[in-house]
């Protein structure tokens, strides 16, 4: 085809732009729930002539790590993935991170729909309990990727996909129970096809746990309903998916004294005397929140050639954390002191819970056309998002004066607009080379009003933001199952709310947007009993928002932006079957991720900031960026029988941007088993019975900390001294899961 035609194709599809969403179709498709169901947000994937890094995950790869462990850990053996888990065995508060960027980088969505919260940029897993239960698949893309909704991805973008409709009726009902009583119930149905165009889909799930670390429980409730109709060339589905969680806080780490004297301590929740010894802990230091998802999706093939997609969709978020707080000042609640026989007392213990509650709504679109040497898209979103933030103080000790717990201490607002359009096509410009072209503009207005949580801060942030995001790339199919692929992309984002509200360094009192520069270039091949895949990147930073090294008083952490920055490294993956009874699948990632001429900014010994004298660093490792993480499975199949062994390897992760050891995750080295034997009964469809055994070899390694790091300066020689006092969040040994699924 010529560079004309591809020009021409192009042009026609930018005229229909207004028209809304498209995905493909897949030629010579005869069932219809078959054809729609796989024409599902296509426009916002990569296919194996897309020149960008990426892993799939089909319905059969997540059921077999789906026992309970959230998703970042069914995710944790694909290249460059790190999880991190508050509790110490992946229920409750877990997260990852790709090629060291963390949650808040990472585009996740749903059917096309953004799942990050459009404030704090992050998907919290822990409030879509067992959702992967009701995935289809799974694509994880490393680097700026394609054009997406939401969030921009500065490290990966997840792209997920829920359950097709099932053409049959079945009951399914999981279960699982194990080590720390933890456990996980799914019940899952359909109806199949009723009346040939009439579906309906459910699911009701609970998944608990007491935690590896003290107290550290988790309590989730879930659910998924899907009605659909399919017609000849229309396919309509109206999705809700949310539940609701209770998770007792394990925000805090523990010192490395304490990794080796009381390893499951959990700091949060304690009561201090006033010598300031623990006497106990409070019950309710809980998490809770209630979230519910929307989805109506219009699927509608116009031609062979072109289809359309539109979804609309509403998100309602409410909840809230309670925390007993030691020693507080009355000022910071908006109290006032009150006098005790002659003595102005001015602080005491509390208990304070804070709350939010949010709308996030809005539609995505894209058109899509496709032919045997091209395919092209043009697509885009609007979403709307607010969200209020307050809190109140529903006890002090021994308080003399009026205390109102129903009046907040502060209260604020968040607004945000966000808005994209983006066209993209991929074609054949000559025998065997592929083009591929991917442009968005991305427009965001946000704002936050009210007091902050200090009672006394007052916000008036109004930002605006418009990105230009262009991405370019080749692929050359180099020989039979061979392709060759180079990219270039870049991408841009936006601040965080917590990156406004946190505060910021002297001397860069407001956050600044980023910008990536991202090169990729990569070789994939496959056969039918062996596929590969390497890739070299070079991620370019400026203004990147990195970690500290500190935290804010909910554990999250702080970051800064640093002028100059960049990842770079080299990705490989490879699966071979052995034999009809084993296969190895194997990947790994290295990669250097250093700021350039760095400068730190720390609090001295008494607790101030060093606004005057800011310690020069020079070249330094980004926090947090292992520079080698290694995972191997071997899957042995026998009739009904199948084991595998997973391990995986993570190197020296550092805590803050000094580059210290004092300061630092150890590298680790963990294994897991898992054995699954499939039954044969008569009447039923399915019943196995397994058994995993995380952590076989009981290893005690670390995966996430912070570093509260300070100094001292000499006055005569002005030598600096740093003083190290990291935190550390532990992971449990080794530990069991026993599961059973019957099927229906």
């Amino acid at each position: 085809m010529s560079t004309t035609h591809l020009a021409g194709c192009i042009a026609s599809l930018a005229l229909c732009l207004p028209l809304g969403t498209l995905a493909q179709q897949a030629a010579g498709d005869t069932i219809p729930a078959v054809t729609l169901g796989e024409a599902q947000v296509v426009s916002t994937r990569a296919t194996s002539n897309t020149p960008v890094a990426f892993t799939n995950l089909k319905k059969a790869d997540i059921a077999r790590l789906n026992y309970g462990q959230d998703l970042p850990f069914i995710l944790s053996l694909t290249p460059g993935v790190v999880t991190t888990s508050d509790a110490g065995n992946g229920f409750g508060y877990t997260s990852l991170r790709v090629r060291g960027t963390d949650g808040t980088r990472i585009n996740i969505t749903n059917n096309g729909i953004p799942l990050n919260d459009a404030e704090s940029h992050t998907l919290y897993f822990v409030d879509l309990p067992d959702f992967a239960s009701s995935v289809e698949d799974i694509q994880v893309q490393r680097g700026a990727g394609t054009s997406t909704n939401g969030a921009a991805a500065f490290g990966a973008s997840i792209n997920m996909r829920t359950d097709n409709f099932a053409r049959q009726p079945f009951a399914e009902f999981c279960a699982s129970y194990g080590s720390y009583n933890s456990q996980k119930e799914t019940l899952r149905f359909g109806t199949g096809l009723l009346g040939g165009h009439w579906t309906l889909d459910g699911r009701l799930s609970h998944i608990g746990s007491d935690g590896y670390r003290d107290r550290a429980s988790a309590s989730l409730d879930g659910y998924y309903a899907q009605l659909g109709y399919v017609g000849k060339s229309t396919l309509l589905r109206l999705l809700t998916f949310g539940g609701k969680e209770t998770t007792y806080h394990a925000w805090d780490g523990i010192s490395r004294e304490e990794l080796t004297t009381r390893r499951r301590y959990n700091p949060n929740g304690e009561i201090r005397d006033a010598d300031g010894n623990v006497t106990g802990f409070y019950r309710d230091q809980n998490d809770v929140f209630r979230q519910n998802h929307y989805q109506l999706l219009l699927t509608q093939i116009l031609s062979p050639r072109f289809t359309l997609n539109a979804a609309a969709h509403y998100t309602y978020g409410k909840g809230w954390y309670e925390e007993y707080k030691n020693d507080r000042k009355f000022a910071d609640y908006a109290l006032q002191p009150y006098d005790l026989d002659g003595v102005t007392v001015k602080r005491s213990d509390l208990v304070r819970r804070k709350y939010n509650r949010g709308n996030f709504g809005g539609g995505t679109f894209s058109l899509n056309y496709r032919r045997a040497d091209l395919k092209a898209s043009v697509g885009g979103a609007f979403n709307y998002f607010d969200n209020d933030h307050y809190g109140e103080v529903l006890w002090v000790k021994n308080y003399l004066g009026d205390l109102r717990p129903t009046s907040p201490y502060y209260f604020n607002t968040g607004r945000k607009n966000d808005a994209n359009l983006y066209a993209r096509t991929e074609g054949e410009i000559l025998p065997r080379l592929n083009a591929y072209a991917d442009l968005q503009w991305r427009h965001i207005h946000y704002v936050i009003t009210g007091t902050n949580d200090d009672a006394a801060n007052v916000m008036n942030i109004h930002e605006t933001f418009d990105f230009f995001n262009p991405k370019f790339g080749f692929s050359y199919k180099a020989h039979e199952g061979g392709t060759v692929y180079a990219s270039m992309s870049t991408a841009h984002k936006e601040p965080s709310r917590n990156n406004y509200t946190d505060g910021f360094l002297p001397g860069n009192p407001t956050p600044k947007a980023e910008r990536l520069f991202d090169y990729e270039l990569g070789y994939r091949y496959q056969s039918p009993r062996f596929t590969a895949a390497a890739n070299l990147y070079y991620m370019d930073y400026r203004d990147q928002l990195v970690n500290t090294g500190k935290i804010n008083d909910i554990g999250e952490p702080l970051v800064e932006n640093v002028d100059k920055s960049y990842r770079m490294g080299l990705e490989v993956e490879a699966a071979w079957q052995v034999c009809n009874l084993l296969r190895w699948d194997f990947n790994a990632a290295w990669s250097k991720n250093r700021i350039k001429d760095y400068t730190a900014y720390l609090y001295d010994a008494n607790g101030t900031w060093a606004t005057t004298d800011p310690i020069h660093i020079g070249t330094t490792p980004i926090a947090l960026s292992p520079s080698l993480v290694l995972n191997n499975i071997f899957t042995l199949t026998w009739k009904g029988l199948t084991a595998s062994l997973q391990s995986q390897y993570v190197s020296r992760q550092y805590l803050d941007n000094l580059g210290t050891r004092q300061s630092s995750l150890d590298d680790y080295f963990v294994s897991h088993l898992n054995v699954n034997y499939d039954i044969p009964v008569r009447g039923l469809k399915r019943l196995t019975v397994g058994a995993t055994v995380y952590n076989l070899f009981n290893a005690k390694y670390e995966t996430n900390g912070y570093a509260q790091t300070t100094y001292t300066a000499d006055p005569a020689t002005g030598a600096v001294t740093f003083h190290h006092d990291p935190r550390f969040y532990p992971m449990a040994g080794a530990n069991f899961l026993l599961h059973t699924t019957v099927r229906f």
